[in-house]
């Protein structure tokens, strides 16, 4: 728990100020979400390897891409790209509903067993390609994407909702990547960068084999 403690603060250090978005990170084991050779480094503000070759983002740009969301109780969110689920896990602490979409079947069978464990019984894993998002459950309050792409898939900002708001890193992998906000207004998408990041690339497709 001190490790823990310590990490929100850093993350206040780091300039994260919404108290909702900090609350829901303390009441998340990340420790929960990694291998156990690694679970010593649980509470370190620094991004780790997980299965599959991705990686469980730096807690510091979980709590800058859920505090630009601006997520309310009532709101239904989509994530594309699950990883390990902490940040589903984050969500499903702040938002009616949580919908997480993953392209390797690995990380979607853990990431549900370890919601599950959690009883947070208001966040889905999908397993499919997350560019197609996931237009069953549409339109999304608020759309979460955690792997980087140049232009963000149509299919994603026709998921989102009327004055919804989408967060994605946008870039090429090995190249610059924008963490970037997009709000969706009646005038058409604003769009506001939140500063230099650096993500792996979203791809097509499902990989059925990892």
């Amino acid at each position: 728990m001190e490790a823990r403690a310590g990490l929100i603060l850093d993350l206040r250090r780091q300039g994260i100020r919404d108290t909702r978005v900090l609350s829901a990170i303390e009441r998340v084991p990340r420790r929960f979400f990694l291998t156990a050779k690694l679970q010593k480094h649980a509470y370190d503000n620094t991004a780790l390897p997980i299965e599959c070759g991705q990686t469980i983002s730096q807690p510091t740009v979980v709590g800058m891409m859920t505090e630009a969301l601006d997520v309310k109780p009532e709101h239904r969110v989509l994530e594309i790209g699950t990883g390990s689920g902490f940040q589903a896990a984050v969500l499903g602490h702040l938002a009616k509903e949580v919908y997480s979409v993953e392209r390797y079947r690995t990380l979607a069978d853990l990431a549900r067993d370890r919601l599950s464990a959690l009883k947070l019984k208001n966040v889905f894993v999908h397993f499919g390609d997350g560019m197609l998002g996931l237009p069953e459950h549409a339109p999304y309050d608020r759309i979460i994407v955690t792997a980087a792409a140049d232009p963000i898939p149509q299919a994603l900002m026709d998921q989102l909702a009327d004055d919804g708001k989408l967060v994605a890193p946008v870039g090429h992998s090995g190249g610059i990547q924008e963490l970037v906000l997009y709000e969706k207004t009646s005038n058409g998408l604003v769009k506001r960068n939140l500063g230099a990041v650096r993500f792996v690339p979203l791809l097509p497709g499902a990989a059925s084999s990892l």
